[in-house]
């Protein structure tokens, strides 16, 4: 299977992160390298661009997708939270600007045997790195009902969190889950059929849960954005392109207290604790898909992107 993506908000992103030829330039989560195509177009023939993705066949894809640009391309096997390493390794001081396109991709989401969807008869999977040990299979049937409970709840934001993991402990202890629409029977017969009818697919928010908790998204964004900007020289531009409000709330805090860093009281005359701002953020509110780009990609729906800008100097 070909590793597709149609990149979500991509004309917003090569605006925002302002490439232009000679600049060093990372694309995070380089997937089906849609994004980075574009990027390097535009900062040839003298840049670099530096991909990374912690799934090893987005990598060979996109690798021989972009052998064209020669040495202008340099892709890494490595998950974005060690992109100061990454670049420490290659010998790179600094760069110009980073992309982060958060999420699963299209071919994760399309390919059976990954596990992603629950539209696809696959075994429960949902690894972005393959050689990893924890997969979904191994939280479904052996968490507890309360870790269970917590991880739909606290990942997905699922009402029926808890009427989900009670019926996953019944049905597992009959036999053990193995597939995707398995456990998409079993979280149906949890959810009332008055609120099935309506709304998005009731196993949406439970998967979302899994694959979150299972590749650890949450946990590594706030580090992961943070090597980004550690890395960003001055004027240098983070994009980070989000799909949901768990992500999208880690991504606005940590822009904002980069851009305001002083605790001191607020009815302080003046600031006596000497932080000073990284930068600043340059979208108040988050870029959206537009109208058109919804009619053609249904998954850009629910994309926000945030820009952050580094500081022009230190």
């Amino acid at each position: 299977m070909e590793f597709s993506h149609t990149s979500v908000l991509l004309n917003e992103c090569i605006e925002n992160l302002k490439c232009s030829d000679g600049k060093i330039m990372v694309d995070a989560t380089l997937g089906g390298g849609g994004h980075s195509i574009e990027i390097l177009k535009r900062i040839q023939p003298t840049g670099l661009l530096i991909g990374l993705d912690k799934d090893k066949e987005a990598i060979n894809a996109a690798s021989e997708r972009l052998k064209q640009f020669g040495d202008g391309f340099k892709a890494v096997h490595s998950d974005y939270v060690h992109l100061e390493q990454v670049l420490s390794d290659l010998g790179i001081k600094g760069i110009d600007g980073c992309l982060m396109d958060l999420g699963v991709s299209s071919y994760q989401l399309d390919n059976g045997g990954r596990g992603f969807s629950y539209h696809e008869e696959a075994p429960l999977d949902m690894r972005m790195d393959r050689s990893q040990e924890l997969n979904a299979e191994q939280v479904v049937n052996d968490y507890s009902k309360d870790e269970l409970s917590r991880i739909i709840r606290d990942y997905g934001e699922e009402r029926f969190a808890s009427r989900i993991a009670a019926n996953i402990v019944k049905s597992r202890s009959i036999k053990r889950i193995e597939t995707t629409l398995e456990l998409v029977e079993i979280i149906k017969q949890a959810i009332p059929a008055s609120k099935r009818r309506t709304g998005p697919h009731p196993a949406r928010r439970t998967f979302q849960a899994l694959r979150i908790y299972v590749n650890g998204e949450l946990e590594h964004l706030e580090p992961a954005i943070t090597s980004a900007c550690n890395s960003l020289g001055p004027g240098g531009r983070l994009c980070v392109i989000t799909f949901h409000s768990l992500e999208d709330r880690i991504v606005k805090t940590t822009f904002a207290r980069w851009a305001n860093p002083c605790t001191c009281p607020k009815d302080f005359p003046q600031c006596i604790c000497g932080k000073e701002p990284e930068g600043k953020v340059i979208t108040r509110k988050p870029i959206i898909a537009s109208e058109d780009e919804l009619e053609k990609n249904i998954r850009a729906r629910s994309a926000k992107l945030r820009v952050f800008e580094k500081k022009q100097q230190f």
